[in-house]
């Protein structure tokens, strides 16, 4: 084996070893720890909601508490412990105006307190008119109507037949899209107490406008009332909470009698008969 060969086998031996010490000091390293510093978010305690809270529902000791808020981030209608140590105490005879979610502050706007005006007419719209109508469970769905739901109202009377004989049973739409205030349940004032009570009834408090109100008074005599459920989709992308209820043309008593027509007045309701 010639000079040039042993020098470079020799320099080969060399790299391979030198590769070897490199490598072992790289791994048997102990990798340097890493210091993260944390600047910690200054936090204030503020009044949320401990489970969703439905239209009408009284706060309490199991429905609020005090939870820690980024203070930059609390807005001046938040209730904080720091201005209002004694909230959870005061607050525990008001009741929610609109509905509130679990984690949501508690803000004033969204309360209804005993000193204040009364729970349903802090919630009515302005030119809106809350009526109560009868109903059972059979006619509420089962239950399944709760408040804030859209329904609309049908009336189911029997008449008399062409003949004079058997009677018929005729169902028709008097109002669309009606917003449910309540239902089977009554709000009393306690006397001489600043405290609601709600107790469970037969009855639908509805949201309607004047004229709306006194059709469905005078139908509500003529037979019985049914609420059926409308769908959430049925809105479009505006929601069924922007749109108001509407009355059947049937009710709205804008076909005046004509010339050989008479009005006939059966059940509370007008009925224009053709004499030709």
């Amino acid at each position: 084996m010639n000079k040039a060969r042993l020098l470079i086998l020799g320099l080969a031996l060399g790299s391979a070893a030198m590769a070897g010490i490199l490598a072992k000091g790289v791994i048997g390293k102990k990798p340097t720890k890493e210091v993260v510093e944390v600047n910690r978010v200054p936090m204030v305690q503020v009044l949320v909601a401990a489970k969703d809270l439905a239209l009408g529902e009284r706060l309490g000791d199991s429905t609020i508490n005090w939870r820690d808020w980024p203070k930059d981030n609390v807005g001046e209608a938040m209730i904080t412990k720091d201005g209002n140590p004694e909230a959870l105490e005061t607050m525990k005879l008001a009741r929610a105006r609109l509905p509130i979610f679990s984690g949501e502050p508690i803000v004033d706007r969204k309360l209804v307190m005993p000193n204040q005006a009364g729970f349903m007419s802090a919630i009515l719209p302005q030119g809106m008119r809350a009526i109560s109508v009868a109903i059972s469970e059979r006619s509420a769905v089962s239950g399944f109507i709760l408040p804030n739901d859209r329904v609309d109202v049908i009336l189911t009377r029997k008449l008399d037949g062409p003949d004079g004989g058997n009677k018929i049973v005729r169902s028709e739409t008097v109002l669309s899209n009606v917003r449910v205030l309540a239902i089977n349940q009554t709000f009393r004032q306690e006397p001489a107490e600043d405290k609601v009570t709600v107790t469970e009834g037969k009855t639908a408090v509805l949201e309607l406008d004047p004229v709306q109100s006194e059709v469905i008074t005078m139908v509500e005599s003529a037979g019985e009332l049914s609420l059926a459920l409308r769908s959430i989709a049925e809105g479009g992308d505006s929601g069924l909470q922007d749109t108001r209820p509407i009355l059947s043309d049937k009710f709205s008593n804008k076909k005046k009698p004509a010339g050989g027509e008479r009005v006939l007045v059966r059940y509370g309701i007008e009925t224009v008969i053709t004499s030709r």
